[in-house]
C-alpha cells in the first residue's frame, strides 16, 4: 500500500495506536517491532478490540480485510507523519539540546498557548517514534506545532527534521551526554547542529543563545533572534538577587523598545534562565504582549522531577531533578544547590550518569572531586546510588553507597531522612524518582 493511499485511510481514522493494550475504537494500529517485541503478533487482537485497521509488515499473517500491508511499519508511520505535516503546512518549532530541551518546550508551550492554539510534544516523546506520533495529532485548528527532538547518535536530528520539517529551531546547549552513541562532544555538536543545517537549507529561523560561542558558530548565516545575559542579545536577561529556591530575573528587549520586566518562576535553578529566555524570545517574535509572557512563565509549574521543588511529609525541602543527568547538568544542579542558603542540613542524593561510554569513570571522578568533595567539607551528607558510584567509591567512608534505588528505598524505610534540604539527581535509568515518597 502506498503512503498516499494510507493517508486517505488515516484521514477517516486519525487516531494512531502502537500499543495493543491501549486500543481506541476505530484507530489505526501500527504493528511496530523491536529487539524484544513484534507488533505483528498483536495485529489481529487489535482489530478484535476495535481498531479500524492494523498496519503490518509481516508476510506470515493471514489475509484479512483490515490488515494493511506495508514494507516497513516504522517507515510507514514516519512517512505518514511527514505527509500529514506537509499537507497541513502549519509552522513547526523544533527544540533540541543536551540539557533543558523538555523544560524549554514546556515553557514555550506555556507562553504560546496564552494566545495561540498549539500542539506540543507530550512528556518526552521526542524520538523516531514519538515525533511522528505527535505530528499525527496535528489538526487544522492548530496554529503551531512545538516538537521536541532527542538524539543518541549521529543522524538522529536530521532524521527527525525530515519528518517534522521545522520552520524555527532552538538548540538549548551542547554538552556531554549519550557519549556511547556520539563518542565525543564533537559528535554531540555535529548531531545537534543538524537542526541548524536543516533550517539553513530550508530558509528557517533560529532562536539562539547569544553568549554561546559554539551555537554562534553553528548558526552563522541563519536568520536569528538572540537571547542571553549579553548586552548584544535582542532579548536580555539578568538574574535577580537570590530569594528562596526559585529562579527570579529581569528581562528586556531594548532593540524593540521593551523595557525591564520583573519575572518570577516556579523553577529551581539559575540554569533555567536560558530556558525561560528562549520561551520569552519566541513569545515576542510571535507578537505576544510582554505582560502575557510574564504571567505565563510565572504560572508554569514543573512536574516529573524536572527542577521541581517539593515540601515533603518528613519536613524535608526537596529539589527533585532526577529525570536525567549528564556531566554538564549535574554540575549545574550541584553548583546551584551549593549556593542556596538554608538552616537545614544539606543532603545530596545522586545517581549514576548513564550512557557516557569510555569517559564514564573519568566523568564521575571529576564530579566528585570538583563538586562533591567541597560539599563534604561543608558538612553536607552525601548518598550515592548506582553501580558506577558504588564501584568507584567503595572505600570512601564519607559517603553512603547503594547499588540501586530499591536498596536505597529499603534503607530509607528503616532510617528516614527528616528536616533536611535535599538535592535528588541522577539518570532516569537509576529510577531515583521512585524514592521521592520516601523523603
Amino acid at each position: 500500500m502506498s503512503i498516499e493511499e494510507l493517508y486517505q485511510i488515516y484521514l477517516q481514522h486519525p487516531i494512531i495506536c502502537t500499543d495493543s493494550r491501549k486500543i481506541t475504537k476505530q484507530c489505526l494500529f501500527f504493528a511496530l517491532s523491536g529487539e524484544r517485541f513484534d507488533g505483528n503478533q498483536f495485529a489481529l487482537s487489535a482489530i478484535e478490540q476495535g481498531a479500524a485497521y492494523a498496519i503490518v509488515d509481516s508476510e506470515d499473517l493471514p489475509e484479512h480485510p483490515q490488515l494493511l500491508h506495508v514494507e516497513d511499519t516504522l517507515l510507514a508511520l514516519q512517512e505518514l507523519a511527514a505527509l500529514h505535516r506537509a499537507t497541513l503546512s502549519k509552522p513547526v518549532i523544533a527544540i533540541t539540546g543536551t540539557n533543558g530541551k523538555t523544560t524549554t518546550k514546556e515553557l514555550v508551550a506555556q507562553v504560546l498557548s496564552s494566545t495561540f492554539n498549539i500542539l506540543y510534544t507530550e512528556g518526552n516523546l521526542n524520538n523516531h517514534i514519538g515525533v511522528p506520533l505527535t505530528l499525527l495529532r496535528l489538526k487544522d485548528e492548530h496554529d503551531f506545532a512545538i516538537i521536541e527532538m532527542g538524539a543518541s547518535k549521529p543522524g538522529d536530528i536530521d532524521e527527525l527534521c525530515q519528518i517534522a520539517q521545522p520552520n524555527y529551531g532552538i538548540i538549548t546547549n551542547i554538552g556531554e551526554a549519550h557519549l556511547e552513541g556520539f563518542q565525543s562532544i564533537i559528535g554531540v555538536e555535529r548531531t545537534k547542529g543538524e537542526l541548524y543545517a536543516w533550517l539553513k537549507e530550508h530558509d528557517g529561523k533560529i532562536i539562539r543563545k547569544e553568549d554561546d560561542e559554539r551555537l554562534a558558530r553553528l548558526g552563522k548565516g541563519i536568520p536569528s533572534v538572540t537571547y542571553g545575559q549579553s548586552s548584544d542579545a535582542v532579548i536580555q536577561g539578568k538574574l535577580s538577587e537570590q530569594n528562596g529556591v526559585f529562579l527570579a530575573f529581569q528581562w528586556s528587549a531594548p532593540a524593540i523598545n521593551i523595557g525591564i520586566q520583573e519575572q518570577t518562576t516556579q523553577l529551581v535553578g539559575a540554569y533555567n534562565l536560558d530556558n525561560a529566555l528562549a520561551a520569552i524570545s519566541l513569545g515576542l517574535f510571535f507578537g505576544i504582549e510582554p505582560s502575557k509572557i510574564v504571567e505565563s512563565i510565572a504560572a508554569y509549574k514543573p512536574q516529573n522531577s524536572r527542577s521541581q521543588f517539593i515540601l515533603t511529609k518528613l519536613n524535608n525541602k526537596l529539589i527533585a531533578d532526577a529525570y536525567n543527568a549528564n556531566p554538564s547538568s549535574m554540575r549545574s544542579a550541584i553548583t546551584n544547590f551549593q549556593q542556596l542558603s538554608t538552616e537545614l542540613r544539606k543532603t545530596l542524593i545522586l545517581g549514576d550518569m548513564n550512557e557516557l561510554g569510555a569517559s564514564s569513570e573519568d566523568a564521575h571522578h571529576s564530579i566528585f572531586n570538583d563538586l562533591i568533595e567541597p560539599m563534604l567539607s561543608e558538612n553536607c551528607r552525601v548518598i550515592l546510588c548506582g553501580p558506577i558510584w558504588t564501584k568507584l567509591l567503595s572505600s570512601d567512608t564519607r559517603v553512603t553507597l547503594y547499588a540501586s534505588a530499591s536498596e536505597l528505598h529499603d534503607a530509607l524505610s528503616l532510617e528516614p531522612i527528616t528536616d533536611a534540604f535535599i538535592l535528588l539527581k541522577g539518570s532516569h535509568g537509576i529510577q531515583l524518582e521512585k524514592i521521592i515518597n520516601d523523603l
